[in-house]
């Protein structure tokens, strides 16, 4: 039997269109965008063809797009860009406690440093509330970072209200929209936001793209040195091959959006109702909001079975899922997201996430489930 993927809000395949994008500049137009020859022109030149595209899909400017190596990179950037080059001597920022760790651990960077950090709660659907952001606003906060959907859980957080908030009281906002693009409509220059995150390997681009938008009103204090690339925001040559790929993705996937919304919402409806025709409605729980989330993630927690067991299971039976969590010497952590959801014990240390793809059919789904139903009554009854 193939193996069957459930694991593209870990990454997803490359696109064959946007591998077609990427060849030429491994071979014939390989020339270093900031070389004056008629090679690096030709890199430069595709250079500018490839920002405008994505520029134009995503509703900004040009000249608001910095391109990086990727999502934690970017989110890196923003949180140091802004936090290291505050003009008022603002320390303080405000996140949330279930943010991807690429915000997490540059924010306990920042706090040994001498910054200081509020985490936002969430609830037990992990939504984040706009009156607790509100709360944990100060004179001296700089900046507000959260995630616009939570790759655990899916959650989608109510980024206009905080970005409202934001403006309001003059704190640039940052938004990881790593698990929003692709899957929820982003017009950057119409959301009230600052700088946002963004990455090609979760909308079937290569790995090792990403962009950071950051607005035109928005200083941004560099954090690579050593050359004048990116509007002298980020030194280092550019990637051409995975800007090219990423550009291609977002030209390709974009104007999917709303059929791959629909697909993913198919398959997620229909693998929780084999589950239910197989363990009953008791018999397992999905972790998330049950209204504001993405279709793609489906994170599940089947009590009294282990997170780890049933993912070595599942791996055998050759279906790929995830626990959404780090892996730690060889070890799977208990979620951070699920425990700052305040989920009881038995639900966090079981919990395991299915995400789709545009490669899943109805039929692997329903493999998937079967599985899984099989794996889990064999082991709740031994």
């Amino acid at each position: 039997m193939e193996p069957i993927y459930l694991d593209h809000a870990a990454t997803t395949p490359v696109h064959a269109d946007v591998w077609e994008a990427m060849l030429p500049f491994y071979t014939t137009n390989y020339g270093n965008p900031s070389s004056t020859h008629s090679f690096g022109r030709a890199a430069r030149t595709a250079l500018n063809r490839f920002r405008d595209s994505m520029a134009k899909s995503l509703g900004c400017l040009p000249g608001e797009l910095i391109f990086t190596s990727g999502g934690t990179e970017s989110n890196n950037m923003a949180i140091f860009g802004i936090m290291h080059g505050d003009q008022a001597g603002r320390k303080h920022i405000v996140t949330s406690a279930i943010e991807h760790h690429a915000v997490l651990h540059p924010c306990e960077r920042l706090e040994s440093l001498g910054f200081e950090v509020t985490y936002v709660p969430v609830g037990s659907d992990g939504l984040i509330q706009i009156e607790d952001v509100e709360a944990a606003i100060r004179p001296d906060t700089a900046l507000i970072s959260m995630m616009y959907v939570n790759n655990e859980v899916g959650t989608i957080q109510p980024i206009e209200q905080i970005g409202r908030l934001a403006q309001k009281l003059g704190i640039t906002f940052h938004v990881d929209a790593v698990q929003a693009l692709g899957k929820i409509s982003l017009n950057l220059a119409e959301l009230p936001v600052d700088l946002v995150s963004l990455s090609a390997h979760k909308i079937y681009g290569p790995k090792g793209a990403g962009a950071l938008y950051v607005s035109k009103h928005t200083k941004l204090l560099p954090h690579v040195f050593g050359g004048s690339q990116e509007r002298k925001r980020r030194a280092g040559t550019e990637n051409i091959p995975a800007i090219a790929g990423f550009a291609k993705a977002v030209e390709t996937i974009l104007p999917l959006q709303e059929r791959n919304y629909t697909q993913a919402s198919r398959l997620r409806e229909h693998m929780i109702s084999i589950l239910e025709q197989q363990l009953g409605c008791e018999g397992f729980v999905i972790n998330g909001h049950k209204a504001w989330h993405v279709p793609h993630i489906l994170n599940i927690s089947f009590p009294g079975v282990s997170t780890e067991t049933l993912l070595m299971n599942l791996d055998l039976e050759g279906v790929a899922a995830a626990s959404g969590s780090a892996c730690t010497s060889g070890s799977l952590e208990v979620s951070h997201v699920l425990q700052a959801m305040k989920l009881p014990e038995n639900v966090t240390h079981s919990a395991v996430r299915f995400s789709f793809g545009m490669g899943n059919s109805k039929e692997q789904i329903e493999t998937a489930a079967q599985k899984v139903a099989t794996i889990i009554e064999r082991l709740r009854n031994k």
